[in-house]
């Protein structure tokens, strides 16, 4: 009698073992030349389920409300004390995703995309300067239920948060800000290319898009092509918005629009600088500290090996800094 050889040979259930590997690699080559594919016809859309991953991943639902002329789109997770995080210039809700999952085990974090800015909506013709956003941001406040807060202004967004924490300092009981724009500073390169009108966060191809993030980072993230030509891409098309806004920032009204806001603030108040930022310069932190007459304690730490960004450059030891700020005054 023949002793069967060959893939006949094997048991029934190591032939279907084996069927359902080659099913699976079949399945698993399909789905990495569909991922290949994207990256090269539709990189956005890669981009999109990265950013709602991390988002995931940090525990964080996306939400939006209708309030005056804006559809504020917003990430909003976590229990806890509520802190809400202002993004800067020419950026969105999303710099904040490397320290939210550290965040959301103890806190009740809001990070909104500003007006204008990101998914949230702009009116044409409309201001959106410091002022106008502060006003923004106590209707988006007081609709979202945000009381007594914790809250965080990055660059641009710095300046937003004092000036809104100097008009309504009964809802912010603890105020951090990052590298803020807002205040005096010794004049540095950025400085002398901004009053020249010149506007370094705009561009029209990879190259444009490396110096300007060269600007910002100390340790420039490694993007792959497709995606630096999605950033390109949306810098393009909002180019106007992006002028037009610089255009009124460079106003020394809002240049120094928490400058004479200073000694209005009331509550503990936090600086948080990289040591070797580019854009906004570590004196500014002499400054806001000389200039808080009035608030209860002030604390200032400065991180080393970051530029302007380090929420994202310096995840862990930022998110240090800020918890022991907010526990310190709880």
């Amino acid at each position: 009698m023949n002793t069967p050889t060959g893939p006949n040979a094997r048991p029934l259930w190591q032939r279907l073992l084996v069927r359902r590997l080659k099913f699976l690699g079949i399945i698993a080559g399909l789905a990495i030349v569909g991922l290949g594919g994207s990256y090269l016809v539709a990189p956005q859309l890669l981009l999109k389920g990265h950013v709602a991953w991390e988002a995931m991943n940090a525990q964080l639902e996306t939400r939006s409300v209708q309030v005056g002329d804006t559809n504020w789109v917003y990430y909003e997770g976590g229990q806890g004390p509520t802190i809400v995080l202002l993004h800067g210039f020419a950026a969105n809700k999303d710099v904040w995703l490397k320290v939210a999952p550290i965040l959301t085990p103890h806190f009740h974090v809001i990070i909104p995309d500003l007006p204008g800015w990101g998914e949230s909506s702009r009116v044409a013709g409309a201001s959106y300067n410091i002022d106008s956003q502060a006003a923004r941001l106590s209707n988006f406040l007081d609709a979202v239920n945000a009381h007594h807060i914790l809250l965080v202004g990055h660059s641009m967004g710095g300046a937003i948060a004092g000036v809104y924490a100097s008009e309504h300092p009964d809802n912010v009981i603890e105020l951090a800000l990052v590298d803020s724009l807002g205040l005096k500073f010794k004049e540095n390169d950025f400085a002398k290319e901004a009053l020249a009108g010149t506007d370094p966060f705009i561009f029209n191809d990879r190259a444009g898009f490396e110096r300007a993030t060269s600007l910002a980072f100390e340790n420039v993230p490694n993007i792959p092509g497709r995606f630096i030509d999605v950033f390109v891409k949306d810098n393009i098309k909002n180019r106007a918005f992006i002028e037009s806004t610089f255009k009124e920032l460079r106003d020394n009204s809002q240049a120094l629009a928490l400058q004479d806001r200073l000694d209005k603030l009331t509550m503990p108040v936090l600086g948080l600088w990289c040591h070797d930022d580019k854009i906004i310069d570590i004196s500014a932190l002499d400054t806001l500290r000389d200039g808080l007459t009035h608030s209860p304690a002030i604390s200032t730490s400065i991180i080393n090996g970051c530029n302007h960004m380090p929420q994202m450059e310096k995840p862990q030891q930022f998110t240090q800094i800020l918890t022991n700020f907010a526990l310190a005054h709880q």
